[in-house]
């Protein structure tokens, strides 16, 4: 018999992709499922790089390429980076991989020795923990409920540093809530940071381009603390705000040394990223821009669209999304009561329930960190999301 390792026996299937290959099971049984699961967007890649990916097929841009990714996107994402952030990065600072997941992946492997701390604030990304101790790494998880509405606190941040801690990962704005960290918060954050040269900063900016209060990219601890630059890694990608979720390119910005040993980790895992990707990333940096416009302003009609609708659930609480495509909402109020005759005593039995019964999938709160909650993604039409809420609310009517 095949001995699996412990790393393998201790492996956790990523929750969302289990929901939505649950709601694909159901959905070919016939049923009208509505997803409301994973953080992809609806709408088609743009034009310009899913026309440059036809033309790196036909142009025969088809092969290996430096495990870091071509100079000539290096140097594209550098300079996109000094125009939404206002600082810059050499080529050799800066690693392209196979999907921003992949980036931090690799990032937290090349931090982080056995026993080593990453502070994550809840809620949290349902990835983040798991690929934190795939690293060998522990994740030392701080709690921040509706007190702190939901963002890691600098009082918190300091009580959290010891010696072992090796980084601190958060993303903003956030999946699952789609809160951001204001410039004053993350001057806060860097306060503390700065007592602490021992400790690396992740910042997940995957979701930075899709915000909702008219300025162009969200506040970015780098922009209130530039001396933390040589310690700061920059996640992004293409997933969300160009909807290249299924092209699987994401990059980091940081120091020399730790990107160095990325691409060196890259070459030894997945090799280069696509060729073809690269390309079809090439041309979304820069022409894309009138396109992510248009996009968030979909995205926040939709928002109070959906805002609306829930609005009509009393049991119901739902946080303002300040940028991303999520609700977080809160349906602690639903918690205890019965559903023909079965208990609800978790955000999973809620999801559960909804999902078997009404069929409508969602991520339960538990599985970011925070029990009472659940993350509905409004990356969906506004009638999807309507007839979503209906059913929800027939749910919700049906519980003793």
């Amino acid at each position: 018999m095949i001995q699996l390792s412990k790393r393998a026996q201790n492996l956790k299937t990523s929750p969302t992709l289990f929901l939505v290959a649950k709601a694909r099971e159901l959905a070919s049984q016939g049923h009208d499922v509505i997803s409301l699961t994973v953080g992809e967007p609806d709408w088609p890649t743009f034009k310009a790089p899913s026309e440059a990916g036809i033309e790196a097929i036909q142009k025969g841009i088809t092969k290996y390429t430096p495990a870091s990714g071509t100079l000539e996107l290096r140097k594209a994402i550098s300079e996109k980076i000094k125009t939404e952030l206002g600082f810059e990065y050499t080529p050799k600072e800066i690693t392209v991989a196979s999907g921003a997941k992949y980036i931090i992946f690799a990032a937290l492997q090349m931090l982080c020795s056995p026993g080593d701390e990453v502070i994550v604030a809840t809620p949290y990304w349902v990835s983040y923990p798991t690929m934190i101790e795939l690293a060998d790494g522990v994740p030392h998880i701080v709690e921040c409920g509706e007190v702190e509405n939901f963002k890691i606190t600098p009082e918190l941040l300091e009580k959290a540093i010891n010696a072992k801690t090796r980084a601190f990962l958060f993303c903003s704005p956030s999946n699952p809530t789609g809160l951001q960290y204001s410039a004053e918060e993350l001057k806060a954050l860097a306060e503390v940071l700065r007592k602490h040269p021992h400790v690396a900063i992740i910042s997940d900016d995957i979701y930075n381009r899709l915000v909702f209060d008219g300025t162009k990219v969200a506040p970015h601890i780098l922009q209130v603390a530039p001396d933390l630059r040589d310690r700061t890694v920059l996640v992004n990608g293409g997933s969300k705000a160009y909807s290249m979720t299924g092209w699987r390119i994401g990059w980091a910005a940081g120091p020399e040394r730790l990107i160095t040993a990325m691409a060196d980790y890259q070459s030894q895992s997945t090799g280069s990223p696509s060729s073809i990707s690269q390309h079809a990333l090439l041309a979304g940096l820069k022409v894309s821009e009138g396109d992510i416009a248009e996009v968030v302003a979909k995205l926040i009609k939709r928002k109070f669209s959906g805002l609306k609708e829930l609005s009509s659930i009393e049991q119901f609480k739902v946080a303002e999304p300040q940028g991303a495509f999520y609700f977080w909402v809160d349906i602690r109020s639903c918690l205890g009561k019965t559903y023909k005759d079965k208990l609800v005593r978790t955000s999973k039995d809620f999801c559960d329930i909804l999902l078997d019964q009404y069929f409508v999938a969602t991520v339960p709160g538990a599985e970011c960190g925070t029990e009472g909650f659940m993350r509905l993604s409004f990356a969906v039409s506004e009638e999807t999301m309507s007839r979503a809420i209906k059913r929800m609310k027939e749910f919700v009517g049906e519980l003793a």
